[in-house]
């Protein structure tokens, strides 16, 4: 059974559209869905990373949410053999695998099959002793030296990957670029679907997201998630919308000020997501694969998403 994924920016209804495509596809074949949002991988962080709850998910069997800790690391390698494996598996029972995310990294290396660069633990740790000594500035700065391209690829605040992008130039002698992901015939043959919008219409969604997610509560799931050592995960305190109320909370803690505090990480994580958003445009507008559907408004819009992206899958299969 050939795989179906779809994928694209934030806020732009990948997980409706792939439960429309499901229950569209239930009297045909089964079909069983596998995140690729990074953030979704982690139990108890739901309301910021728009996670679907139970009963929402209309009965079809959903893979690869709530399978780490937030004192875990997520690693785009134990992704992909594990959502490797609920692929091959789904198609073993002769079920369709419907892959959903804006996770950039985690997809590619799911469908492209990325052979991953070797790994050096003391390496890895005195990169890490540099990151929490010196701040991720001069770490940036020193892979600009290195590996120029790197460094303009990987955003300046992104301590983890500017610590494994130095790690893989210092083991290899190489630029980060050549252990990168190859574009070529997906994996399983795989068909990918990119569901966008206009970017104003984007804009709104984003904003509305950000303020349905404070009001549902993120606030209170951020302090719950801290006595499950939230501020120890080295991935999972740096979400977007969790990051930013970490900070506030922290803040808030010695000025009193929090009410404020939280009125600017809402603002923050706004941005940050449209910032975010930005990116992942750019990454998967590279991908010559992508068969690319507009989202834009009302029900008959559903509709003719559901078609579109039925009409690619049964193209190809």
């Amino acid at each position: 059974m050939r795989p179906l994924a779809i994928i694209g920016p934030t806020g732009t209804g990948k997980s409706q559209l792939a439960l429309d495509v499901a229950e569209r596809l239930g009297g045909e074949v089964a079909v069983e869905i596998v995140n690729a949002d990074a953030m979704q991988l982690y139990r108890g962080m739901d309301i910021g990373t728009a996670k679907l709850p139970v009963e929402a998910r209309r009965g079809i069997p959903h893979h690869q949410l709530d399978v780490l800790d937030v004192t875990e690391t997520a690693t785009v390698a134990r992704y992909q053999r594990a959502a490797a494996a609920d692929l091959d598996a789904i198609a073993a029972r002769g079920a369709l695998p419907v892959v959903v995310g804006g996770s950039m990294l985690y997809i590619q290396s799911l469908l492209d099959d990325w052979s991953f660069p070797a790994t050096d633990p003391a390496v890895r740790a005195r990169w890490e002793r540099r990151l929490a000594e010196e701040g991720v500035g001069p770490l940036h700065a020193e892979l600009a030296r290195r590996d120029p391209a790197a460094a303009a690829a990987i955003l300046p605040t992104d301590g983890r990957r500017t610590v494994r992008a130095l790690e893989v130039v210092e083991l290899t002698g190489r630029p980060f670029a050549a252990s990168a992901p190859r574009i070529g015939t997906p994996r399983w043959g795989t068909v990918i679907v990119g569901l966008d919008c206009e970017t104003t219409l984007l804009d709104e969604r984003l904003a509305r997201r950000t303020d349905t997610m404070f009001e549902q509560g993120l606030v209170d799931e951020v302090r719950a998630l801290l006595t499950q050592g939230l501020r120890d995960g080295v991935t999972a305190s740096r979400a977007l919308g969790y990051a930013q109320v970490l900070a506030a909370l922290d803040a808030g803690s010695k000025t009193g000020e929090t009410p404020d505090l939280l009125r600017e990480a809402r603002e923050q994580t706004y941005v940050g997501t449209r910032r975010y958003v930005r990116r992942q445009r750019s990454w998967f507008r590279r991908d010559h694969r992508v068969h690319w559907l507009e989202s834009e408004k009302g029900e008959a819009d559903r509709r003719r998403l559901v078609e579109e992206a039925v009409r690619a899958w049964r193209h190809v299969s």
